[in-house]
């Protein structure tokens, strides 16, 4: 199975490319300028479109567009779709903004997202270098979800030391999920062999790593 599209900072899909800036938080903060619907509906107290916020999102939408048609693919296959396709595009979107930025003064409303986008330009233009990175982190918000739906038990956890011990746990299980493989199995079989396990080789029982023990049938066959 090909890693989800949706890289969680918690895999070793970060790899050595750096930390990745997800663009739905950078393209939301253009189409609140460019929001025409929500605009039309304010009627007299709506503030003017921004042609410029309005090109913005058209040029990261163009993004996602080669994003979606390369979702499922091998990250290989990813990353040559991404130099090909959308290294122009990210190149071309730079360039614009940077141009554009000159042009305004500090106090248009769409100065925030520009300066957003360009001070943390790297992180914006790391997917380009790794097939497994993802232009979002919808993957790990689905992960905390979770545990947001539960914080008032969180409330119970009987101590400081309780609380940290919890969240060591819940980053193990959820690592592990996070990864495809059975939080149960694995837990069981790393504390069962982590002891005679020879630190040169701990790296093997890390969830990315991990393969899970063979039955005895399958040892016999």
């Amino acid at each position: 199975m090909n890693p989800p599209i949706d890289t969680p900072p918690s895999s070793p899909a970060a790899g050595s490319g750096g930390r990745g800036r997800p663009y739905h938080h950078a393209r939301r903060k253009f189409f609140v300028l460019a929001d025409i619907a929500t605009n039309a509906r304010r009627g007299k107290n709506a503030t003017p479109i921004s042609p410029i916020a309005l090109e913005a999102v058209k040029r990261i939408d163009a993004l996602f567009d080669i994003e979606r048609d390369i979702n499922g693919l091998a990250p290989a296959d990813r990353l040559q779709r991404r130099q090909q396709d959308s290294l122009p595009l990210v190149a071309a979107l730079e360039a614009w903004m940077r141009t554009e930025r000159a042009k305004l003064s500090r106090s248009s409303p769409v100065t925030e997202p520009i300066d957003y986008i360009l001070k943390r330009w790297d992180g914006f233009s790391t997917f380009l270098g790794d097939g497994r990175i993802c232009l979002t982190n919808n993957a790990a918000e689905r992960a905390l979800r979770g545990f947001a739906l539960g914080r008032k038990s969180w409330l119970f956890a009987g101590s400081d030391r309780g609380v940290d011990r919890a969240a060591f746990m819940a980053t193990l299980i959820m690592t592990a999920k996070l990864n495809n493989i059975d939080p149960q199995a694995w837990l069981a079989d790393v504390l069962a062999s982590i002891a005679d396990m020879p630190v040169t080789r701990l790296t093997k029982l890390l969830p990315w790593n991990w393969l899970p023990p063979k039955s005895p049938q399958d040892q016999a066959a």
